[in-house]
């Protein structure tokens, strides 16, 4: 009987570790940082027209399977809340985001920063890139030469091509800093939301808008087509830095694979077939390590924005 009442208890031991165990599993899988994906997806959102992108972006798939030895795939998305949502359903693995892309993922926990863009600075008059990598640009509004707008205080009543919300340097950063200085552009003006800010420099070259807010200097995504859409479109104001664009991830990849894929997009970064390509899809001329704190700005001024549109 003794016997049996041991061998009972430790019966009962056994399942009751069992079903703390796999409660425990079931309550970390959720959490746990462990994914590693066997096919690569990646997504992209418009800083220009979405089918030019695209091509130009393709050629990524050979480098980054080449260094990571998995089959990687790019797609484009049509808007910054897209990438977030697909990399939130676990749908997209890692998503090239524009800051305030990023802080709204992080915040959703769908994302962590990976790797954060380094670009050429610009120099004005004329905006002609630096030979200085940084990791931060500005917005800037832009209107037609000649035109009645000289500065900010004279964008009441007028109409201003945009990006999605959730742009940055197309939405965000003008809009916050408008407001602080006492112009709600989102009731005091007309927003026209158009994708890519190559199509925003050419809707104020062509009249469609008085003004519109881009990254400084997207004059120069149209001046292939247009060598003298610098003299024909000009800057009247500039916006504080901006962080530059990241490279985010699923917030369930884990920490090995991370490492693997930063080293990657880094050598891409560095090669001369890797830098030609992310030059012609974002400007970007290598990557380099982050930190979240680095967009606290962004976060400030996403409360800014939200407020405006809620009033």
């Amino acid at each position: 009987m003794k016997k049996f009442k041991k061998a009972l208890a430790v019966a009962v031991g056994a399942v009751a570790a069992l079903t703390l165990a796999a409660c425990s599993n079931g309550k970390s899988s959720s959490t746990a940082k462990n994914y590693t994906p066997k096919t690569l997806t990646v997504q992209f959102v418009p800083s220009q027209a979405a089918t030019k992108l695209e091509s130009k972006a393709k050629p990524l798939e050979k480098m980054l399977s080449k260094r990571l030895g998995i089959p990687v795939k790019i797609s484009m998305s049509t808007n910054y809340n897209t990438v977030v949502e697909a990399m939130k359903s676990k749908k997209v693995d890692v998503g090239f985001l524009p800051p305030d892309g990023y802080v709204l993922a992080h915040k959703q926990k769908a994302a962590d920063l990976l790797l954060q863009a380094e670009r050429y600075g610009v120099k004005q008059p004329g905006g002609k890139a630096t030979s200085q990598l940084v990791k931060s640009y500005r917005s800037e509004i832009l209107v037609k030469k000649g035109s009645k707008i000289k500065s900010w205080k004279d964008l009441k009543g007028k109409s201003i091509s945009v990006q999605n919300s959730t742009s940055s340097a197309g939405y965000i950063f003008p809009v916050a800093e408008l407001k602080q200085k006492g112009l709600d552009v989102v009731k005091d003006c007309k927003l026209v939301t158009v994708t890519g800010h190559d199509q925003a420099v050419l809707n104020v070259l062509n009249g469609d808008t008085d003004a519109a807010f881009v990254f400084e200097d997207a004059r120069n995504t149209v001046k292939a087509d247009n060598p003298k859409i610098m003299s024909q479109v000009v800057p009247i104001y500039f916006t504080k830095a901006i962080p530059n664009d990241t490279i985010s991830v699923r917030s369930d990849m884990s920490p090995k694979f991370r490492k693997k894929l930063a080293k990657a997009f880094i050598a891409v970064g560095k090669s001369k077939a890797g830098k030609k390509v992310i030059e012609s899809v974002y400007s970007h001329e290598g990557y380099a390590y982050a930190k979240d704190s680095d967009f606290n700005i962004v976060r400030k001024y996403d409360k800014i924005a939200e407020a405006s549109a809620k009033n």
